[in-house]
């Protein structure tokens, strides 16, 4: 593993700033024994839900899980068509197929989230529901796709996965459709140490339906087994941990969003990258990537690997999920997802990083620039 000056995660520092409050609620978990469906699982529902501002949140094993149970919940299955994008990870797909449904396949705009102009043209009677994706932390354009659902009459489920605490004309993502999925990965806005996912709703039926789903499938208040279910629960130890973390998330999202600050303005003069889009006042972006676009992409991660920083470069991301034949989704034909997934790059923004290291990753990626185009103009 290489040890880099400027890491794209930082899971050693990130532990050793909480590890006395995240030992002592292990340590007090384990001696209660309260392994499984616990009062530490319990509490992180609500305190989740309360920062949502939403009725009911449901602790899973996984983001693509609670991506899953959200539309079997909401009443998705066989035949129905799901509108989303082909720029995401394998989950969102996935857990469209798994629910037995259609995944319809759209482009994205240049913010890399859903473009809302190509969903109404693939509309049609089989059309049950619109899932966008918001993505490296900014959010889609809720207030069209919401108003768009409604003529249509559509179910909206959120993928927010990458975007917990980013909002919309004010409100949080993740809080407009018939239920919000987030995953809890550890390289995530709020990270486990292990895989985690959670569902947030105001529909008691969907709440209800998730968290039978996750157990089994069985009501455990009546010993009834009402449908063929899951093994999904979050770990109980795993939100112990949660819970500790979620006081700081706020935090975390403001040195995001200054380290991006950071970015644009060592990284403005440099006319052969294409920057992440500038806030407005409907958005609201918390950076779970510093998302840029080049033409030497390739070269560029070279040389700053080379220089001891790390980009990322998600592997379900660098080809896009409707070029795998396997998947038989090769029909669909997306030209701004395909130029995107050639050109794009993320650059860290972990919460953990000092100020002089993203001035020097911003240094490097200056000499690139600098050395191959003989300056920024050419």
């Amino acid at each position: 593993m290489t040890n880099y000056r400027v890491p794209f995660v930082d899971v050693p520092t990130h532990f050793g700033r909480l590890r006395d409050q995240i030992m002592n609620v292990i340590e007090e978990t384990l001696r209660q024994g309260n392994v499984v469906m616990r009062g530490e699982l319990r509490e992180f529902e609500r305190n989740f839900a309360v920062y949502m501002g939403k009725q009911y949140a449901i602790g899973v094993g996984s983001g693509t899980d609670a991506l899953h149970l959200a539309l079997r919940a909401a009443g998705i299955g066989e035949g129905d068509e799901v509108v989303t994008v082909s720029h995401t990870c394998i989950s969102t797909v996935s857990a469209i197929v798994h629910a037995g449904a259609v995944p319809i396949l759209v482009d994205v705009c240049n913010d890399f989230n859903i473009d809302v102009d190509k969903v109404e043209e693939v509309l049609g009677p089989r059309t049950k529901a619109i899932l966008p994706v918001h993505l490296n932390g900014r959010a889609s354009a809720m207030a069209r796709i919401m108003a768009m659902a409604q003529r249509w009459n559509l179910i909206v489920i959120e993928d927010a996965a990458q975007a917990l605490g980013a909002r919309y004309d004010g409100r949080l993502v993740g809080s407009f459709g018939a239920a919000g999925v987030f995953s809890l990965y550890p390289f995530k806005m709020l990270g486990a140490f292990g895989e985690a996912g959670i569902v947030v709703t105001d529909d008691p039926e969907i709440a209800q339906k998730v968290s039978i789903l996750r157990d089994y499938g069985q009501d455990r208040d009546t010993g009834e087994i009402l449908y063929f279910g899951f093994n999904s629960k979050l770990d109980n130890i795993q939100a112990a941990i949660l819970n500790v973390k979620l006081q700081y998330l706020p935090q975390w999202i403001e040195r995001r969003r200054t380290i991006a600050q950071l970015y644009n303005a060592g990284l403005s003069g440099i006319p052969q990258l294409r920057l992440p889009p500038c806030g407005c006042d409907a958005y609201f972006d918390v950076f779970l990537n510093y998302c840029v676009m080049t033409a030497q992409r390739d070269a560029l991660v070279a040389h700053l690997r080379g220089r001891g920083v790390e980009p990322l470069l998600p592997i379900s991301f660098a080809k896009p999920l409707h070029k795998h034949a396997a998947l038989g989704l090769t029909h669909f034909q997306l030209p701004v997802t395909e130029r995107i997934a050639g050109e794009f790059l993320y650059l860290p923004t972990n919460p953990e990083l000092s100020d002089e290291q993203v001035e020097y990753a911003i240094e490097c990626m200056q000499d690139f620039y600098t050395r191959r185009e003989g300056g920024y103009g050419n």
